[in-house]
């Protein structure tokens, strides 16, 4: 596979801080068991990297628990059914 670069990743996020924000929490997801949505048999970080640049995670904005308070998330959009 080619190499992925913070460069193809930020055509989907333009934000590096947010980027690596993703990046980890996604490590994270993978680590506990998420089924990574890109085939890789790279470790765990270029396999998130891949699938942001992919377009393949985002994040979202949950509804504030308390006043002022604002939570991220990633949500992983779910793979189009195939026919």
């Amino acid at each position: 596979m080619a190499r992925i670069t913070v460069e193809d990743c930020l055509r989907q996020i333009n934000n590096r801080f947010i980027l690596i924000h993703m990046a980890a929490k996604r490590v994270r997801q993978l680590r506990k068991g998420a089924e990574p949505f890109v085939v890789t048999k790279n470790k765990d970080i270029v396999t998130a990297l891949r699938e942001i640049a992919a377009g393949k995670v985002r994040l979202a904005k949950e509804k504030p628990q308390n006043k002022g308070e604002d939570i991220e998330k990633i949500e992983v959009q779910e793979e189009q059914k195939r026919s």
